[in-house]
This record gives C-alpha cells, structure tokens and sequence, in this order.
C-alpha cells in the first residue's frame, strides 16, 4: 500500500493478530524446544497480553492529534501502528515519535485516512482533524466497528453531528470526545453541586468563551512541499492556499469551523448542560448578535452575545425554564446562578456565593455525577466494559448545538425558535437550510 504521495508505507498484507498466532503456533510445534518468544519479537510491549491490547491508528496528528496520541502512549495496554495526515511533516515526526516509543520502524504512515481504515488490525482510532472533516472519517469508521477517540467540537454542523450520532448508535462503538474538563475533579463538584440544589432553583447560566480575531485579506501561495491541500480541503468549498487558511488558523473560517464560539463552547457549555442536566435537550428560543468580520480571510465571529432559552421541565434545577446566555464578555467558564446564591467555575478554580458551599460534601442522597480522573483512560476502560464514557456522542452534539443554533441565530440577526425533539427549526425554513452545508466533488456523509 502506497500513500497518495506514492511513498510505500503499507503493510505485509496480513493483520498482526495473524502473525501473532501464526509465530505462536510456529514456536509452539517446534520439538524439543522449549522457547520463550519476547514479548517485544512480538509486538507486545511491556508485557501486556493481546487480549488485552488496544490498537489505535491515529488519523490527524497536529497539535491536538499529536497530544492525543502522546497521551495513548503513555498506556502499556495501548500499541499504535499506524498514522495519518494530509502534512508530510505532521505524519513523519509523528511516525518517528511512535517508532522511538516501541524501538521499532514499524508505524505506518498514510495520507488518506480510508487506507488507515482499511487495516485489519485496528481496534480503535484517534481522530483530530479540522471540523469540516470530523463527521466522514467518524462515521466510515463506526462502520468499521472502531472505537472512536475523537475531538471537540463534534461536528461542523447540527446535520453532521446527528449523522454521526446515528452511526455510533447504529453499529455500536464506543465513543469519547475530547472534551476532557469532565475528567476534572473541580468542574465535576461544581456540577454535583449545582445538581445537589446548593444554590436552590436555577434560573440563568452564563457561558464565558474567549474573544475572536480577525484577518486581513491574504495573498494566494504556494502549496507548501509534502502537503495535500486539495486533500485538506476535501468537502469544503475550493478556496486559494494561503498560510493562514490551514492548521490552526482554520478555526477562524466559517467554511470549516465556527470561530472561538464553537471551539470553546464544546467545553464549557458542555460543562454547563452537565450541571443542568441538558445533555440530552437543547433549548427552544435563541436570540443574539454577534460580530462577524466583513473582510479578510477570517469571518467567525469575534464578539458574540446570544441567549438561548430552555422549556419548563427541560432541567431537573430549573423547573420553571432557565437562560443561557453565551458570551465572549463573560469569565471563561460557566456561572450557575439560582434562588440562593451562585456557582462559577472555569480552569483555574470554583468559586461560589456564599463561599461555602464551594466546600459542601456530596453525601449519599446528592446528586453524583460520572467520575472520570483521565479521560483517555476512562475511553480505553470502556473498551473492554462496553459503556458509555463520561463524553458519549449524544452529549457531545448536544452541547456544540447550542453553538450552532447561537451561530445561526446570529447570522440571521434575528430571533429562532427551535424544536430540541425533533432538531429543527420551527416553522423557519430559511434557518432550517443552515443546520446541513454542501459537500464539495464526491464526499458525503
């Protein structure tokens, strides 16, 4: 097997659980013998069984895909054979950071995530790519039957995330997104304390994101050597290469993200529908304005301010209905406010009003949430249970649809109503248009 640039990285063309039982076998019937094979002869570094073995391949290794998979590595119970990116020097340094770990040259490289995916030997994959490729390669593969490590924000749009939501379901993967401040003790007990009734009745959340920026118009260049940008591209429009359209400056660009508001929103509304106990709902009134630049490369908003309203009933805390209001004015972290006080908590700390409840004890009859202290192990334990992790998909496209529907309420400069049942807009079809987005040439979800 070659990659697209034609260099051969492939495979001899049988899955290492076959070579591992066949050289078993082999030592095994040699007569008058009795012969150890090494673990490492065979693969299993650290003296883990294979049954007991995840084997990742890593598709999109950048500056988040590369931290996941230096993450995985750390595991003994984790060995990754094969990686892939569209970059030729985010693929090389990662193939060498792997063949250093395990002391072999045997990690293989690809450029098309379809032949990483094409492998036998795969129990799971990592998946850290722009967002406007985060729903193709997820959903080819669940239909693998892969385990799915696989980053925020879940997808590019409301239409994708659902798609993708379906196949996990359908084929029966397990799933973690990358949202990790769940694994975090602190953000875990201020949502238990908010679920506990600390501060009495909910009736407004406010969600800090950061502050955008803009770009000035951006000279067409080169495509740097060793890097697929029709690739890159894939189902997004065709636009000009030019340094600041890729890696990480995507984020930036309406055509393949959505701005500070969705790359953050993933985590924090996402902690704040923990605490509400939302995960399962969306609100059903949005209405906010934002700032969008008119020109340059970059047009994500840069300043936003949007409150999305949930139905009586919709939260175990606020049964009368509450607001979230999300906004780039606010502290970075998410501000539970209720009857009796309030609760706020970010990175760096929780705090709350009146101080101490910041230092109650959950006792048996509170709320306990999912406790998760590493949240790539917590995906490699459910592996081998089958359950569900503390960030399944269902919760995950959860969460980034309050951003989508803030977006998109935004851009119409006007107030929607939505359905979190059925996901879509009421009686608004021009809003409804704008859950999905074309896909360019022959991709598809």
């Amino acid at each position: 097997m070659s990659t697209r640039d034609g260099r051969s990285v492939g495979h001899s063309g049988i899955s290492r659980r076959q070579f591992i039982r066949r050289i078993t076998a082999a030592v095994a019937g040699t007569v008058g013998f009795p012969y150890m094979v090494p673990a490492s002869a065979l693969g299993l570094n650290d003296s883990v069984a294979p049954s007991n073995r995840t084997t990742i391949g890593c598709i999109g290794v950048g500056g988040m895909g590369s931290s996941n998979m230096n993450s995985f590595l750390a595991f003994r119970e984790v060995h990754i054979v094969a990686v892939c990116d569209v970059d030729r020097s985010h693929r090389e340094a990662a193939q060498a950071t792997v063949n250093q770990r395990y002391g072999d040259e045997a990690c293989a490289g690809y450029t098309d995530f379809r032949e990483l995916l094409a492998r036998d030997d795969l129990d799971a994959v990592s998946i850290a790519v722009p967002d406007h490729w985060h729903a193709i390669p997820a959903i080819r593969a669940a239909k693998r039957g892969l385990d799915i490590y696989a980053e925020k924000p879940l997808a590019l749009t409301i239409e994708q995330g659902r798609a993708m939501t379906e196949a996990v379901r359908r084929y029966g993967v397990v799933w973690q997104t990358g949202s990790w401040q769940r694994s975090q003790e602190h953000f875990r007990h201020a949502c238990e304390l908010v679920r506990s009734g600390r501060v009495g009745r909910i009736h407004t959340v406010e969600v800090g994101l950061p502050t955008g920026s803009g770009c000035g118009v951006e000279p067409e260049m080169p495509v740097p050597d060793g890097f697929d940008y029709d690739f890159w591209l894939g189902p997004a429009p065709e636009a000009p290469y030019t340094e600041k359209r890729c890696h990480w400056n995507f984020r930036w660009i309406l055509d393949y993200s959505g701005g500070q508001l969705t790359d953050w929103a993933a985590h924090h509304c996402d902690i704040a529908n923990w605490a509400m106990g939302t995960e399962h709902t969306g609100p059903v009134e949005i209405e906010g304005r934002g700032e969008f630049p008119r020109e340059g490369l970059w047009n994500a908003a840069t300043h936003y301010k949007f409150e999305a309203r949930y139905a009586k009933g919709a939260s175990p805390v606020a049964p009368d209905g509450f607001t979230m209001i999300v906004s780039n004015a606010f502290h970075m972290g998410a501000k539970f406010y209720g009857e009796d006080g309030w609760i706020q908590v970010w990175r760096g700390g929780l705090i709350t009003e009146p101080a101490g409840i910041k230092n109650s004890i959950i006792g048996p009859s509170d709320v306990r949430l999912y406790d998760s202290r590493n949240h790539h192990k917590n995906f490699l334990d459910c592996r081998k249970t089958r359950a569900k992790t503390i960030t399944p998909i269902e919760v995950a496209h959860r969460s980034i649809s309050i951003a989508h529907l803030g977006n998109i309420a935004m851009q119409l400069e006007r107030r929607v109503k939505w359905d979190p049942e059925n996901e879509c807009f009421i009686n608004d079809p021009e809003a409804d248009r704008m859950r999905s987005r074309a896909m360019r040439g022959s991709w598809h979800l």
